[in-house]
């Protein structure tokens, strides 16, 4: 799919199709089947894809059909055997693991170590084909076997232009994101402390039964964690008592075990008393502060910290936008404002390693900065616009403005899965 330019009129589109398992707040997509799902430039390989920008159909490289497959062996003593030379344009290799262990096998430039094509768990006596677009210059396979060394192939020369080659990343490694992963995790601890606070203003106003203050702090609380989306799994059981979607808001009056923000935002926009609602908001203090005590303690897994960059999003547009975690209070444009914020956080701290990476980074940040842009307009004075108040040319540049933001998100996901490179 062509993306409008971000100056332009936007065109209506839907939010992305549900991929994957589920998540705290609707589906989440897996970390390996996300490009494949957006039409984005994919070298799609059985469970692996690298996917680094928007498709040029129109290249004459791209047009050209792709030729009869090469079979190419991957093991230790004979990676890349079959293999000798090709003209620049599509490829096809049909790569055989003749090895008696399972083995990734990655298409690189042997002098940057920059990845072409990937295809990972490749079993032993098992073949898969791998399709690029390869423009003049020297490539070699490498084999990564289980519990084995990387094994480098011989390098072979394409011949034919060097432009017209398809996308190439060199691969971002486990130690490359801990320093990501420590810097996020400090900025998680800053905005616990700040969750607590905002959440006793909540619970006080409560108990001293003052509901018109508690309306007014709900919103406040709620957005600091909406910030904090790319650390909701390492919070496991805490982040269903803190923010669990709960039932359809339809059902919520006859739910059961109904607790956190939303059953505190469901009391307070359905007339509920207070004296019926102090359980719940104390309930849900004690898990915002077990949250704030704990953390220092936990570790966040730096080979995730990519796919949640994406995901933030993507749940945003299958849930928020849906009105799908509404439960009265008309502020989902707010949570997906919020959201916003918390990808643009994670990126921050990602750019380093993808200033190099992803060619399309400023066209992400351009549709991200619009995305904002229109968020922002549906907000005033802390007012927010109910998502069944807007108007459909509003609802239609929304949800342009959030797929695209979704779909240049998609090659950060695969850009920073943490790979071997030995």
């Amino acid at each position: 799919m062509s993306d409008p330019d971000p100056g332009a009129a936007p065109e209506p589109a839907a939010p992305d199709e549900q991929v994957g398992a589920r998540s705290r707040n609707g589906p989440r997509p897996g970390g390996r089947r996300l490009a494949a799902a957006l039409a984005v430039t994919v070298v799609v390989a059985g469970g692996g894809a690298l996917a680094l920008g928007a498709r040029d159909d129109s290249h004459p490289e791209a047009k050209r059909p792709a030729p009869e497959p090469t079979t190419v062996e991957v093991s230790t003593g004979a990676c890349g055997r079959g293999w000798s030379g090709a003209t620049a344009g599509p490829q096809v290799f049909r790569l055989r693991n003749t090895s008696a262990t399972a083995a990734e096998v990655d298409l690189t430039d042997p002098a940057t170590g920059a990845v072409y094509g990937e295809i990972e768990g490749l079993a032993p006596g098992t073949s898969r084909e791998l399709r690029v677009v390869l423009g003049g210059g020297s490539y070699a396979f490498k084999c990564l076997p289980d519990d084995a060394d990387a094994v480098t192939g011989p390098t072979v020369r394409v011949t034919g232009p060097r432009a017209g080659g398809g996308p190439a990343a060199v691969p971002v490694t486990q130690h490359d994101l801990i320093p990501v992963a420590l810097a996020y995790q400090a900025w998680i601890t800053t905005r616990t402390v700040e969750l607590a606070d905002r959440t006793d203003a909540l619970t006080a106003a409560i108990d001293d039964g003052d509901l018109a203050a508690a309306r007014s702090a709900w919103l406040p609380a709620h957005l600091v964690y909406a910030r904090m989306g790319a650390a909701y799994d390492a919070f496991g059981a805490a982040d269903t008592a803190i923010d669990g979607a709960g039932p359809a808001p339809a059902d919520a009056a006859s739910a059961q075990d109904f607790a956190g923000f939303h059953r505190v935002e469901y009391g307070l926009w359905h007339g509920e008393p207070a004296a019926s609602l102090r359980g719940p908001a104390e309930r849900l203090a004690g898990a915002v502060h077990a949250l704030r005590d704990s953390w220092p303690q936990e570790r966040l897994d730096p080979a995730q910290l990519g796919l949640r960059a994406h995901e933030i999003l993507e749940v945003t547009a299958q849930s928020v936008l849906t009105g799908r975690t509404d439960y009265g209070s008309g502020t989902s444009l707010a949570t997906a404002r919020a959201n916003l914020d918390g990808t643009s956080e994670l990126l921050t701290l990602l750019r380093p390693l993808l200033t190099s990476r992803y060619p399309d980074l400023p066209r992400l940040d351009s549709w991200l900065d619009r995305t904002r842009r229109t968020l922002d307009g549906f907000g005033t004075g802390g007012r927010w616009t109910p998502l069944d108040k807007l108007a459909r040319r509003d609802r239609q540049r929304l949800n342009s403005d959030i797929g695209q933001a979704v779909e240049l998100l998609a090659p950060v996901a695969t850009i920073c899965d943490a790979r071997r490179t030995t």
